[in-house]
């Protein structure tokens, strides 16, 4: 496997083997990176972000959070969502590392025909550029049921696969993507799927690890698009210890993982202090306690 070059160079297109996310010579890969706040609410969707993770904190991820419901978000403003979500998408290309692409959506289900439309468009700019994953549903909510997240998202795959995609494809689970044990009891059939699993290192504990185990024992490849420090509301207090207890099960299993957010709101597991510059480059006075332990954990 080679050992130089980009992180895409190294590893080629991603796909899914015996429950491991697999780059092209057939090793499991395990990406680090950020995730971007909710793309409405942010200042921070530019190249030179992108290239401020890669060159400064060996990110080999970054997702674009593109937000579907609140103000502005792309249930009202379609346009400069999309145009912002791409504008992550290109500069992580050029960079040569990997990006996802999120419908940030807690109700992507009521929202089906537009998923459907943005997943198909972006399919045929991104079909098969290695660099580029498709997540079509964020964070499913307690009242959601598995079959009816299932549904979604084979729809959705339809559409991607429709124009001829092979991407690694990301589906989240009810439960803020927590029910990754009843996912693996009823898989969905495309073989290159990943499933989400969320978790903040103050809330969620050792009985979500062991929900997590139980996946993992089936065979369902898991990938952390999203986790924090804190508590689940983005706030409380850090519990770095419970953040390295995961870290370490996380690298156990070869998981990959995107640290909510690589954002400036005044909130504990923002990475950036408020008004931190939104072209990068930032110096350790500009990062939160939580961003300067996760840039270290990012470049381990």
């Amino acid at each position: 496997m080679p050992t130089d070059g980009t992180p895409v160079e190294r590893h080629g297109r991603l796909r899914v083997m015996n429950g491991n996310i697999v780059g092209e010579h057939g090793s499991p890969v395990q990406l680090k990176g950020m995730s971007l706040f909710w793309s409405q609410w942010s200042n921070y969707y530019n190249a030179n972000v992108v290239n401020s993770i890669a060159d400064n904190w060996d990110a080999t991820v970054v997702r674009a959070a593109m937000g579907i419901e609140g103000e502005d978000g792309y249930l009202q403003n379609a346009g400069a969502q999309k145009a912002k979500a791409k504008t992550v998408a290109d500069a992580a290309i050029a960079k040569g590392i990997y990006v996802i692409l999120d419908w940030h959506d807690h109700n992507a289900h009521q929202h089906l025909d537009q998923a459907k439309s943005y997943f198909r468009e972006v399919a045929q700019a991104y079909k098969n550029v290695p660099n580029v994953i498709f997540e079509v549903f964020n964070e499913p909510l307690n009242t959601n049921t598995w079959p009816a997240v299932k549904s979604y998202a084979e729809a959705v795959i339809s559409e991607i696969r429709g124009q001829g995609a092979d991407n690694l494809v990301i589906v989240g689970s009810p439960n803020w993507s927590q029910d990754v044990d009843i996912a693996a009891n009823n898989p969905l059939s495309d073989q290159n799927v990943a499933y989400t699993l969320h978790f903040y290192a103050n809330t969620h504990k050792g009985p979500l690890r062991e929900k997590a185990q139980k996946a993992i024992d089936k065979k369902l490849a898991l990938f952390v698009t999203e986790w924090g420090t804190c508590s689940a509301d983005g706030n409380g207090q850090l519990n770095i210890g419970e953040s390295q207890t995961w870290l370490d099960f996380l690298d156990a299993h070869n998981i990959s993982w995107a640290n909510w957010s690589l954002g400036d709101k005044a909130e504990a597991c923002s990475a950036l202090r408020p008004n931190a510059n939104p072209m990068g480059n930032w110096t350790d006075d500009n990062l939160t306690e939580s961003g300067k332990w996760v840039k270290g954990k990012v470049a381990e």
